[in-house]
């Protein structure tokens, strides 16, 4: 079973910038994507970045010029990387990590990003 857990969130002041690691181990095979997504409470989840596993990247439009997600394959283990930069208020909520893979999708927990002064 592939579980994905995501690290790196934290509260940071506006302007700031974190880095978010999502790993999964286990046995993972023909990636389709990896994707960071994110949820404000009592809102739905939105797809803040993706990387497929050619390596092509989509960003929505309220991240582009302030993230970069990136990723790296192992041969029993993959990485996806989120990098925030210039992180405004409205960019607090939980972040989750998706591997979709083999026709499944495998959810992370979530890591709190709170952006603040």
């Amino acid at each position: 079973q592939v579980q994905p857990v995501e690290s790196g969130g934290g509260l940071v002041q506006p302007g700031g910038s974190l880095r978010l690691s999502c790993a999964a181990s286990g046995s993972i095979f023909n990636i389709d994507a990896m994707g960071w997504y994110r949820q404000v409470q009592g809102k739905q989840r939105e797809l803040v970045a993706q990387i497929t596993g050619g390596g092509s990247t989509y960003y929505t439009d309220s991240v582009k010029g302030r993230v970069t997600i990136s990723k790296d394959n192992a041969k029993n283990a993959v990485a996806v990387f989120l990098q925030m930069n210039s992180l405004k208020p409205e960019d607090t909520a939980v972040y989750y990590c998706r591997i979709n893979a083999g026709g499944h999708d495998f959810w992370g927990q979530g890591t709190q990003v709170t952006v603040s002064s």
